[in-house]
């Protein structure tokens, strides 16, 4: 059966272009559906089973937004499409945080600038199968510094906050020691499973010991001999039921549930 895959983007040769980029960029047999604008891509979603993507419609896998569109912007969709089992890519014109961390929060699983190289953007597409965010090296550069500045500015924080709580000591030294103590060995963050842990299916579990094996998806795809697409599905639905964000999240969780 040929991957689905939804291009929105208004410009027709901006289509035609990424087009050529998803064509390039995969081996699987490609469908792809096009849309101008929201409501056309809205109704292309509909017709593959809704936002919830149901089983047995053949939804779509793959989805590429632009943000700028004449009727709204790619950001109503994405946040619609929340629970669509696809991996939601925005490809667009702006570098800014202004774009880049709406989007993500809004569900994006990457972030490709359409001004690349048709070369680098097959490249980046193609981190998918490997298991990796699809990023323009610029937009990782960018993530890159942000959570640099504010690594630099917690730790300032830090230094400043033990700083003061020296200067409140009161004469008998303890609680100087207990502060300068806590900063030098900080508590380590324990990741609390969920009260009520959904089953995971055998074909998940077995997804799952692969990942925590530290398995890549294209990897896993051919030792279950399935397409890196149902990987990429049943990985979803391993975050959605275990709710975690990463691999190694869902590593321990699962250690912790006695999975794997």
């Amino acid at each position: 059966m040929a991957v689905k895959v939804l291009i929105l983007e208004d410009n027709p040769a901006a289509r035609e272009f990424l087009g050529r980029v998803v064509r390039e960029s995969f081996s699987d047999t490609i469908t792809i559906v096009e849309a101008g604008d929201l409501e056309s891509a809205r109704r292309a979603v509909r017709i593959a089973g809704g936002a919830q993507g149901y089983h047995g419609v053949d939804p779509f896998k793959l989805i590429l937004v632009d943000l700028e569109l004449p009727d709204g912007s790619g950001l109503e969709l994405l946040d619609e499409l929340r629970q669509y089992p696809a991996t939601k890519i925005v490809t667009t014109l702006y570098s800014d945080d202004e774009h880049l961390f709406p989007a993500l929060q809004a569900g994006a699983d990457g972030y490709l600038l359409k001004e690349d190289r048709f070369e680098l953007l097959v490249e980046e597409l193609q981190k998918i199968v490997r298991g990796e965010p699809p990023l323009s090296p610029a937009i990782a550069r960018r993530l890159l510094g942000h959570f640099r500045t504010n690594t630099r500015t917690g730790m300032n924080r830090r230094i400043n906050d033990e700083g003061n709580g020296a200067a409140l000591r009161t004469g008998g030294g303890s609680s100087t020691f207990t502060s300068a103590l806590a900063f030098a060995a900080p508590s380590p963050v324990e990741i609390e499973p969920p009260l009520d842990l959904p089953a995971l299916t055998p074909r998940e579990v077995e997804v799952l010991t692969f990942l925590s094996k530290g398995f890549t998806i294209k990897e896993i795809a051919a030792l279950m001999s399935i397409k890196w697409f149902t990987v990429n599905d049943h990985i979803k639905s391993i975050y959605r039921k275990l709710n975690v964000s990463s691999r190694a999240e869902a590593a321990v969780l699962a250690s912790k549930q006695g999975l794997v």
